[in-house]
């Protein structure tokens, strides 16, 4: 994969055959991008998703269709997305910006956010910075990542900031997730 942001990588997906031998299905870049989402420079690369887990492995090598981006995995399954996400900008439309990933119910309540970008979802997302560098902020406390650097963010209020001069690009896997302990 290109780590350079706007560059096109490649998907590569494997399956098999009638008599069970394994093949490269595809390859070639995703077929799901979005770039049109109020910002210059963010682009959803929305890579693959499971609709469940286990997930269900069978002959059937197609990706499994959505209607549109949804920020969140799947009730019950994953997903993998890689995000170009440009240097901040203090004009940056966010509520717009959800409105688009469908996000808006991940959006946090301005009274509750420290930053405009703040969202919650209800998975475990593992976040691999793959170049450049990216600040999470939480509730108490930030802390900025760099190209290798891999984060587990864990159902928490959180927003994603570019304070630098460069994109960023980052890899996640989103799990679908069970809040408990008063959480929800």
């Amino acid at each position: 994969m290109s780590t350079e942001p706007g560059a096109p990588f490649r998907r590569i997906v494997t399956g098999h055959t009638s008599d069970n031998r394994a093949v490269i299905a595809s390859d070639a870049p995703p077929t799901r991008v979005f770039d049109n989402l109020g910002e210059e420079g963010l682009v959803f690369y929305e890579v693959w998703n499971t609709p469940q887990t286990p997930a269900i492995i069978d002959r059937n090598d197609a990706e499994p269709g959505e209607a549109q981006l949804t920020l969140a995995p799947p009730p019950g399954g994953t997903r993998i997305r890689v995000l170009d996400i440009p240097p901040d900008k203090s004009d940056t439309d966010y509520s717009t910006i959800f409105e688009r990933i469908g996000g808006a119910d991940a959006h946090v309540d301005e009274a509750k956010r420290r930053h405009a970008s703040f969202h919650r979802t209800r998975s475990i997302d593992y976040g691999i910075v793959l170049s450049g560098e990216i600040t999470l902020l939480v509730d108490e406390g930030e802390v900025t990542a760099f190209a290798g650097d891999i984060v587990i963010q864990r159902g928490t209020n959180h927003g994603w900031i570019n304070r630098s001069d460069k994109p960023c690009r980052i890899a996640f896997v989103l799990i679908d997730g069970v809040f408990t302990d008063g959480l929800e």
